[in-house]
């Protein structure tokens, strides 16, 4: 499970480095649009020529996850920095996923975390806060458009434990994962062609980067994320997600040159700290059920 969790961390933290490349080359709409279409597309004869048929009903539950889970998600908060959201701030609003799934876990799962596992969650919040803090400036967006990475949010929290109570999440990871992504094309469709078009920028550097967000950021942050709910609780999970900000700091710095802060460290090793503190948590629950 360790080893998963690490590779979801290096995976998700990665995808800042595709969009990066990307977004240079067209607008961002465009740049989430093929890669959620080149996902799928990729996925699409494994998913109809292996593993279970498709029912209709589980077909729609997928479709709905991936409106919520990814054109929800990605979108809101990639059109809240179009907008002039500082991405410092959106970064910090869109790391307050796991203290939003602990949350809605009581309503929707009937589950609830120990007094251990909150101290974890807030530990490992704090550390995002004193890692990114520094960067979330207030802006000059319009209101609103500070929002949407709050509904960005909450949207991927519902997803993940919707997902979690639903019997479709029996479905294969790879075949799930391709009618998300078809799904959440058609949505990015809709938007890129509000913003000038649907065709592919035919540069290297566009090309490069959605490589790099098929392959790395879908099929490696996206497919680890779904793996790992189906070992391991939403709580859980989440949180480990708290080391993706300084760890896509580290990407930054390494790729771009972009400079590195001992808040930074701090932060890193305080959100580690909380990490450790609910995964110890969780353990001694787990042991606790085989008496």
């Amino acid at each position: 499970m360790l080893a998963l969790e690490a590779g979801l961390i290096v995976t998700w933290s990665a995808g800042f480095v595709g969009v990066r490349f990307a977004s240079d080359h067209a607008p961002i709409f465009l740049v989430l649009l093929w890669r959620s279409l080149g996902s799928g597309l990729v996925l699409l004869p494994f998913a109809l020529g292996f593993g279970p048929g498709w029912r209709l009903r589980d077909v729609i539950h997928q479709v709905l996850f991936g409106a919520l889970a990814m054109a929800g998600y990605l979108g809101a908060f990639a059109y809240s920095i179009s907008m002039g959201v500082p991405t410092g701030l959106v970064a910090l609003i869109t790391d307050m996923l796991p203290l939003i799934v602990a949350i809605l876990s009581w309503p929707i799962l009937k589950q609830y975390l120990s007094a251990q596992q909150w101290l974890g969650t807030c530990i490992g919040f704090a550390g995002v806060v004193l890692a990114s803090g520094w960067s979330a400036s207030v802006g000059n967006a319009p209101l609103w458009a500070y929002g949407l990475p709050v509904l960005g949010t909450a949207a991927l929290a519902l997803a993940t434990l919707l997902q979690e109570r639903d019997s479709a999440r029996a479905m294969p990871v790879y075949q799930s994962l391709c009618i998300q992504c078809l799904a959440a094309a058609a949505v990015f469709a809709a938007f890129a062609w509000i913003e000038g078009g649907v065709a592919p920028v035919m540069e290297t550097g566009f090309i490069v980067g959605i490589v790099w967000l098929v392959f790395v950021a879908t099929f490696g942050a996206w497919g680890l994320y779904y793996l790992a709910l189906r070992k391991s609780s939403p709580a859980r999970v989440t949180a480990v997600l708290y080391l993706s900000p300084p760890v896509t700091m580290i990407w930054a710095w390494a790729m771009f040159g972009e400079k590195l802060t001992w808040a930074m460290a701090c932060g890193f090793a305080i959100s580690l700290a909380g990490i450790v503190i609910f995964a110890r948590s969780t353990h001694k629950e787990k042991n606790s059920e085989t008496f």
